[in-house]
């Protein structure tokens, strides 16, 4: 059935890495092929790289995704495997998503080696995160803390919490989850305290749109009601425009037929902040996604984003 070694790309870290094995695992079990059928290799992004300031202050997304979409579209890999937060909105002309992976837990973690939740953390306390909107949620319900910025893969921050870089950290539970690292959790918070961000928890394959074997291969590993919740999160986010430099979440979850979404804009220090809750038919998700940005941008929220009224 697959005479081809199917080629795949991925960052380096552990997290991205296994995400690739768990990719290769799906494809191996949906198509009873060897793990010889396959090759994995790795790159380093420009987000890898750069360590020495925010990546706001470099460009916005697509900073881990831009050297994986240039071996695709220079055919050196097959297909590209990512955390689906990290893409940009609008991919490279020639590109397309080949599959998106059941979700995982899409809530942030709370980890502190001292203190058991961010309402327990005290006042002044310092709270290490390089994610505006994580910053902006923080400072929106514990104005008296302390953001700094804490940069590195998931190993790397874990490491400068135990140096006493900071009293706390976020992460996202899925990244930890599918490390085995759960135990490393010290409370997960929930979301209507903390909103995700867009795709969070998701994990992407991007293809060339006119591989059709390797669509082919990928089609058995789409996960029809996660597609549907990132359709409607990256619609909102592309109306808005978003970008590492600017706080935005959202989330959509599916209930039977029926789409819910819920999203929010917030100021970088988080005291202003807009939200807006809808919901649609399932088979409406894009559309679902551009009319909660639409209504935001009407209450104003074009002042978080940079533009014009």
């Amino acid at each position: 059935m697959q005479a081809r070694t199917l080629r795949i790309g991925t960052r380096g870290s552990p997290l991205a890495l296994a995400q690739a094995y768990e990719t290769r695992g799906r494809l191996m079990a949906a198509h009873r092929l060897p793990e010889e059928a396959f090759e994995i290799r790795t790159y380093k992004t420009t987000g890898d790289v750069i360590q020495d300031r925010p990546l706001a202050e470099v460009g916005g997304k697509g900073l881990f995704t831009k050297e994986l979409e240039d071996a695709l579209l220079k055919r050196e890999i097959d297909l590209a495997v990512h955390s689906m937060k990290d893409m940009q909105t609008q991919l490279p002309e020639g590109l397309g998503i080949g599959a998106v992976l059941p979700r995982e837990d899409v809530r942030d973690a709370f980890i502190s080696l001292k203190y058991p939740s961010l309402d327990a953390l005290p006042q002044g306390a310092v709270v290490g995160t390089s994610s505006l909107r994580r910053q902006a949620q923080v400072k929106r319900v514990r104005p008296d803390l302390e953001v700094v910025g804490f940069r590195g893969n998931v190993q790397t921050r874990l490491r400068k919490l135990s140096d006493g870089v900071a009293d706390a950290t976020l992460l996202a539970c899925a990244g930890l989850k599918r490390l085995g690292m759960a135990d490393r959790i010290t409370s997960e918070i929930e979301t209507d305290q903390m909103l995700p961000a867009v795709a969070q928890g998701a994990i992407a394959i991007e293809i060339q749109l006119d591989d059709e074997e390797t669509a082919r291969l990928l089609a058995p590993l789409n996960h029809e009601e996660t597609a549907l919740c990132v359709t409607a999160e990256r619609a909102f986010l592309t109306r808005l425009e978003g970008s590492c430099r600017t706080p935005i979440a959202g989330l959509a979850t599916l209930h039977g037929d029926t789409l819910h979404f819920r999203g929010m804009t917030f100021s970088i220090d988080g005291a202003e902040c807009f939200e807006i809750k809808l919901e649609a038919p399932a088979g409406d998700a894009e559309t679902l996604g551009l009319s909660a940005a639409d209504a935001l941008l009407q209450r104003g929220a074009h002042a978080h984003l940079g533009r014009a009224s």
